[in-house]
This record gives C-alpha cells, sequence and structure tokens, in this order.
C-alpha cells in the first residue's frame, strides 16, 4: 500500500487442511529452510505446534495498528491477527495466494442490480475479545468511520468515499453526523447482513471488502485517532499492552472460536512487536532466531545481503520473489517545471535506471522497469516509451537534453523527498539527484520518517506545493491482485486527498479517470485488463511517473519460525496469521 510495505502493502493466510501439513511435511510443504525460495513454493517447517512467542521487529514505528487507519501493506497482513475483514486470500505460495475467499463473511458477496449493489451474510457467533457479538451494523460504522471522517482518521484508501452511493450528500463521517443514522448507501436489514449501494457496477467489489477498513468497530468503543491503542479484537489474537513507539504486544483472544474461523491456527500464546530497530540489528537477530519476522517484508539490508549471497548455505535460507511491486520517481504534476509535460520527459530519459537498479541493490532486488504495472499483475503488457541508450556504462542523455531545452526550464532547483528509515530509498534519491545534475536540475533530499511520510509530507500537496517539491520517491503495491487494485489509488484524480494521498503526482487527467471508471464497471475480466493496459499507456505518455524497478524482495527466513509461505498476493511477504515457534 500503499500496500507496498506499504501497501502497501501481506502475505496469504494460512488455512486449516490446505497449507499446513503437520510437522512431517507433505504435499505442498517444505520440511526444514535449506532451499532457496522454498517458501514460494510451500510452507517451510510446516507444523501445528502450539506454545511460545513469536517475537516480530521493525525499523520504525506504523502508521497506526487501527485496520481502519492504514495503508501499508505489512499492517495489512498484522492487523489480521486481531481484526478480520470480509473477504480475504486463500492460502498460497506465490500467485496460489491471489485467489478470494470469505473470511469474517459467509461467502463471496452476492452482486444484484447489474453488479450495483452487494450483499454479504457475516458469520454467526462471531465476538469480540470483549465477549459481545458482532453485528453488521458494526461492519457499518467500520466504513464509515474509515473512509467518511477524514480529518481523523486519513491514512487509508478512499475506495468507499468515492463509489457508495449517497456519497454526494456531503456526509461528513460518524463524527460528525449528528442523526447518527449513517450512510443510506450502506443497509443493515438484520443483524447479519450488511448491503453495499454503488453508484455504479464495481466488478470486482469483493476483492475491495478485503481491506482491513470492513473489519468491524463497535461504534460504542470507538475511541477516534486513539482506537489504534487498543483495538477490539475479532481475530486470533488481541491487544495486551502498547507502549507507542516502543513494543506492542498481543496475547490469545479468549473469545476467538475456530469454529467460526476456518482460516485461523492460534498457535503462539504471545505475539511481540519491537519498534525502532535498527534493519542490521534485525538483520542479526533473524538468524539467531531472538527475532521471528521482519514486519516490513522489504527484506534485509545491503551489507546482510552481500554476506548471505556469498555464502550457500545462508543464500538457501533466503526467498527472492516478486511482490507486485513498482519503485518509482513520482513527478509532481502541480509543481514548476514538472507542470510541463516535456520537462517531465526529460526526466524519464535523464534518470540512469540502471544506476539506480545498483543502489536498490543490483537485480535480485528488481529487474528495470519501463512500465506502471509491474510484470505480475494481470493487464501488464511490456513496452518502453521512452528507451534508454548506454555507451558502456553511461547513459545517452541525447533525448533527455532534447526535452529539457524544448520544455525551456534551463537551470533549475527542486526537492526530492524519500523515507530516511529506507537506506535503500535515500540510496536510490541520491543517484536520481546525480542523473539530473546532467540536464540542469538541481535537486535537495527531504528525508522523513515511513509513519509520518504520508500523512504529513509525501502525501500532502499543501506541503509539497510550500517546499517545491518535484520529485518523490515510492514503492507502491497492488491494494488487490488487478490492474484496478493497482492503479487506481496512485492515477486517479478523485484519490487525491489533503493528507494520506498516495496519488503523489496529483494526476488528474479526465481520459484516465474515465478509463478507470468504465473499467472497473466492465464485468468482462478480458476487457478490464485490455483497459488496464490502455490505462498504463496514458500515464507513460502524461510522464508523470518514472518507473525504476519492479521491486523484488530478499527475505531470510528465521530457523525457528514454522509455517513460513510468500505469497505474490500481498507483497511477497510470509503469512502472518499462523507462523509458530519451531519445537
Amino acid at each position: 500500500m500503499r500496500r507496498s510495505v506499504p501497501v502497501a502493502a501481506v502475505a496469504a493466510i494460512t488455512s486449516a487442511g490446505l497449507l499446513l501439513a503437520g510437522c512431517s511435511g507433505g504435499k505442498g510443504s517444505s520440511e526444514g529452510s535449506g532451499e532457496a525460495n522454498a517458501a514460494t513454493k510451500g510452507v517451510v517447517n510446516a507444523s501445528d505446534a502450539k506454545g511460545g512467542t513469536v517475537t516480530y521487529a521493525l525499523s520504525d514505528a506504523p502508521e497506526s495498528f487501527d485496520p481502519g487507519n492504514t495503508y501499508y501493506a505489512f499492517i495489512y497482513n498484522f492487523s489480521r491477527l486481531y481484526a478480520r475483514p470480509l473477504t480475504t486470500f486463500k492460502p498460497g505460495p506465490g500467485p496460489k495466494g491471489n485467489e478470494l475467499v470469505p473470511d469474517l463473511a459467509e461467502s463471496m458477496g452476492k452482486p444484484s442490480d447489474g453488479g450495483k449493489t452487494w450483499t454479504y451474510k457475516i458469520r454467526k457467533g462471531v465476538k469480540y475479545d470483549d465477549g459481545s457479538t458482532v453485528t453488521s451494523q458494526d461492519v457499518k460504522y467500520a466504513v464509515e468511520r474509515s473512509n467518511f471522517a477524514r480529518d481523523t482518521l486519513s491514512l487509508g484508501p478512499n475506495y468507499f468515499q468515492q463509489f457508495l452511493k449517497d456519497n454526494d450528500g456531503g456526509y461528513k463521517g460518524p463524527y460528525k453526523d449528528k442523526s447518527k443514522a449513517g450512510l443510506k448507501s450502506i443497509e443493515t436489514p438484520d443483524a447479519q447482513t450488511v448491503v453495499f449501494h454503488l453508484k455504479k457496477p464495481f466488478a470486482e467489489f469483493d476483492y475491495l471488502v478485503s481491506a482491513p477498513q470492513t473489519a468491524p468497530v463497535p461504534q460504542a468503543k470507538d475511541k477516534g485517532a486513539d482506537y489504534t491503542k487498543s483495538v477490539l479484537s475479532t481475530g486470533s489474537y488481541k491487544f495486551e499492552s502498547y507502549a507507542e513507539g516502543k513494543k506492542l504486544t498481543l496475547v490469545r483472544n479468549p473469545q476467538w472460536s475456530a469454529k467460526t474461523d476456518p482460516l485461523r491456527k492460534q498457535l503462539p500464546d504471545k505475539i511481540v512487536l519491537n519498534l525502532k530497530v535498527a534493519q542490521s540489528t534485525i538483520d542479526k537477530d533473524l538468524k539467531s532466531g531472538n527475532t521471528l519476522v521482519d514486519l516490513a517484508g522489504r527484506g534485509v539490508d545491503g551489507q546482510t545481503q552481500a554476506q548471505l549471497l556469498t555464502d550457500p548455505k545462508e543464500k538457501a535460507n533466503t526467498d527472492n520473489t516478486l511482490g507486485q511491486r513498482l519503485v518509482y520517481t513520482a513527478l509532481n504534476t502541480k509543481v514548476k517545471p514538472f507542470d510541463n509535460i516535456e520537462c517531465r520527459k526529460a526526466v524519464q530519459y535523464a534518470i540512469d535506471k540502471k544506476a539506480v537498479q545498483t543502489s536498490l541493490g543490483g537485480p535480485i532486488r528488481g529487474e528495470l522497469a519501463s512500465t506502471v504495472l509491474p510484470t505480475d499483475i494481470d493487464g501488464y503488457q511490456k513496452y518502453d516509451l521512452y528507451p534508454q541508450k548506454y555507451d558502456g556504462d553511461k547513459l545517452d542523455l541525447t533525448e533527455a537534453k532534447k526535452h529539457w531545452d524544448k520544455c525551456g526550464a534551463g537551470k533549475t532547483t527542486t526537492t526530492i523527498l524519500a523515507r530516511n528509515d529506507r537506506q535503500d530509498e535515500v540510496d536510490a534519491a541520491t543517484t536520481v539527484i546525480d542523473s539530473l545534475k546532467k540536464i540542469g536540475v538541481t535537486a535537495k533530499i527531504q528525508s522523513y520518517p515511513t509513519s509520518k511520510y504520508f500523512s504529513d509530507y509525501a502525501g500532502v500537496p499543501k506541503f509539497n506545493k510550500k517546499n517545491n517539491v518535484g520529485l518523490i520517491m515510492m514503492q507502491w503495491g497492488s491494494d488487490f491482485p488487478t490492474g484496478y487494485g493497482y492503479l487506481q489509488q496512485i492515477l486517479n484524480g478523485k484519490a487525491i486527498s489533503q493528507s494520506g494521498n498516495t496519488n503523489l503526482s496529483e494526476l488528474d487527467d479526465p481520459e484516465i479517470n474515465k478509463l478507470l471508471d468504465s473499467a472497473i464497471a466492465n464485468t468482462d475480466k478480458a476487457a478490464r485488463e485490455k483497459a488496464y493496459a490502455a490505462i498504463d499507456k496514458k500515464t507513460m505518455e502524461q510522464a508523470a511517473i518514472v518507473p525504476l524497478t519492479y521491486f523484488k524482495v530478499l527475505m531470510y527466513r528465521s530457523p525457528k519460525a514454522t509455517n513460513l509461505v510468500s505469497t505474490s498476493a500481498f507483497s511477497g511477504q510470509y503469512d502472518y496469521l499462523n507462523i509458530g515457534v519451531k519445537k
């Protein structure tokens, strides 16, 4: 998400009878962890063993643990331990994890009215950790608070705000709704049924409700922005303690029942997440077994990568996979001189992508990119509107200088943003700066923490205009594994918001907006994919995004972790629901 670790972005759930094959391994499982990419092919160290503590670590602190106020893939993934959305993804390594299955809902949605109405029945008997029963009204409220109280909860996507039928009436969200009636477009005819009424057909709505924004929230227990500190659990684990910026501890939810949840196993006794741990420390702790999972799922740092790749035994404990992600530089179409398309085209030719690839860790961290859609998203078509030519290792700047002369900006200064707790992103930004110097652009870098990057800086149009931010470093992963799930929030003008914005180019092209709207209404999958390819090319014609690499992650498998599986549905991360401790 921003599912791009992100997500930004999450791995598929391990399900009884589908993924776990017991301690003896078995079909679809990998006994031990002595094979590179084993977790992309099956389950590594499959086990039903219960007990112990699973320890996670993160190099920063997340923007929020509130399932309705987050957009990073690793929190989408992690939040499912305590929050159940209506749907989620079927277990499976690699692309096998892209199949959608019910979670809180009994079954997939029932469409009617040509795909403008979607009805879900939630499972009977699901309870919160305080013993109260989950109702359809709680699902409705969760969507209202996450999509319509944007001044309080601004960090998640705003799909529902865009597509629910009666949003034109100016509904301001539950915190300002004096009538307390809520949205007319979400009906709850009984305690088990929730019905969504849309402005237009939405063929992929089952994917949309897989977002944690549909995880139920009882209105009486909502604390607005402070709900992140003590989320009421519907999952297999609940909050025990949270020291902000330091540590979160989850323990078993005594109200959780396997009878109402075929996906979760509730294996460890406790789950501990340590925050603001240096990436180099996380890497060492993964190898020793003191940490079982790097929560961000972004992979090891450069120094650790070099050590792993030169040691065959260590390399065998790694997983290197695509994750439906793109590393790119967004060109701000509202900030001079990049409001001029010729200036943007010049940058397309000027940024040395091979040098950027090297700064990111080489080909093992991603292939050179020329499209907005990654190669592992349906609808991808190979093409290159701005082919780069090299004389040895030197990039030919003829086309870059020609377009820069056309744009008439001369020598200019600008600002480029990157996340300061992601050294590879800072290194890539530095390489971009070096490239642009050669055509007369002087860029200075301003870096900010992941936890505030979108809420306070990169995702705030007013900040970018005030600070002359012309370029923004970004890594984006699919909200859900379709062209629409990838493109909508970074390209549609309707997705631009004043905080938590992920359309960093601030692109508002009527043709692209129309293509996106018409594609999602089309029930023909092949026609939608054709439209996604057309949108991709139209975006590149606008030169608003400079694709750098199709991101690949290099992750190290802890020797003490069980049930590790990496799936492409959620950025290639490991599945977090059923990781256990090896006995």
